[in-house]
């Protein structure tokens, strides 16, 4: 498998360590994978025979100084048609999905497989995508959007084929859940929870997406239209983040043995589907109730199968890098 990877941030530079790490198992699943091109905003490097990956690494473990040229992007990609697929990992824009959404559209135009982690073009302008991918009999892995290691969209996808989805209930960010979870353990205010996450690295630099909510709703999204047929926007949702709750709210629900969870639903209602973020209460008998500090949460209600939920998924780059690879060798499968 010939690819290209668009994007040089954290995820993509641990995915190029996976590749590494993980020649031994994807030699025993006779799925050779070659890096063509590695681009970022102002350039990339590219070697039609494939770029020696554990060259880079050793000579900078940062993978931060290489020689990038100007001149090859996306559109050094299409002309020279070889490469079978595109990992997309740009930065999110929840707003115009750029540069991204260019960057997928082009891929699958021009008969390229794609899998990436950026939110925005798969928020935006799935249905579209799929459009193109199906038509050309391509590949569209979006498993690490909803998510990161997660399996939220196969288990949606594969694991309850055949059963309708009345609901989707998720936990989804691990920023806000490890400072609900903080608060409650150490039952300390919600400020000293955060400055605690961003001391250890859980919360980003913009973690304002994470508290007030939206990325819970982004991924909320993503999993009402892509496994429940939705077609909904951000201006669809309601959405509350976690940031206005006080200890006091925190430590009354942890004496009536109850949590506080920040909450992402999507559900069906008179035919229509309709989807909300904010904090709830849950009780032991709810099926996220033990989902706590970075782990994360999805539970489907279905018609025929009863409620199936999926808990875990770390939080990191390392993970949703192995997302990433994971949908990649689901691909190599025949799993579009």
């Amino acid at each position: 498998m010939d690819i290209g990877i668009i994007g040089f941030g954290g995820v993509s530079k641990a995915f190029i360590k996976l590749l590494i790490d993980k020649e031994n198992y994807l030699k025993k699943k006779n799925l050779e994978i070659k890096v063509k091109y590695i681009i970022k905003s102002n350039g990339g490097i590219y070697n039609k025979e494939g770029i020696n990956i554990k060259e880079l690494v050793n000579k900078d473990s940062n993978l931060t100084d290489f020689n990038f040229k100007e001149n090859i992007d996306i559109h050094k990609i299409i002309e020279n048609k070889d490469v079978d697929t595109l990992v997309e990992l740009t930065s999110t824009n929840i707003e115009t999905g750029e540069p991204g959404l260019t960057h997928i559209r082009l891929a699958l135009e021009n008969n390229i497989n794609v899998v990436t982690g950026n939110k925005g073009p798969i928020l935006l302008e799935y249905k579209k995508l799929k459009s193109i991918a199906d038509k050309g009999g391509l590949a569209l892995g979006i498993g690490c959007t909803t998510g990161g290691a997660l399996p939220s969209i196969n288990v949606g996808n594969y694991d309850i084929a055949g059963s309708e989805i009345l609901s989707i209930e998720g936990i989804l960010n691990g920023t806000s859940n490890y400072i609900l979870s903080e608060m409650y353990e150490s039952e300390v205010e919600y400020t000293d929870a955060l400055n605690k996450a961003i001391s250890l690295g859980i919360a980003e630099a913009n973690y304002k997406l994470d508290v007030e909510g939206y990325d819970t709703a982004s991924k909320t999204l993503i999993l009402a239209n892509v496994l429940m047929d939705g077609n909904l926007s951000i201006k669809d949702i309601n959405i509350e983040g976690i940031d206005n709750i006080k200890k006091e709210d925190i430590l009354d629900e942890k004496y009536r043995g109850n949590k506080i969870k920040l909450i992402g639903k999507a559900y069906k209602e008179d035919n229509e589907i309709h989807a909300y973020v904010r904090p709830e209460v849950i009780t032991k008998e709810h099926p996220l109730y033990f989902v706590d500090n970075k782990n994360k949460g999805v539970n489907y209600s279905t018609d025929t199968l009863g409620n199936i939920s999926i808990i875990g998924g770390a939080s990191g780059t390392i993970n949703a890098a192995a997302s990433i690879l994971r949908d990649i060798v689901n691909m190599d499968r025949g799993i579009k």
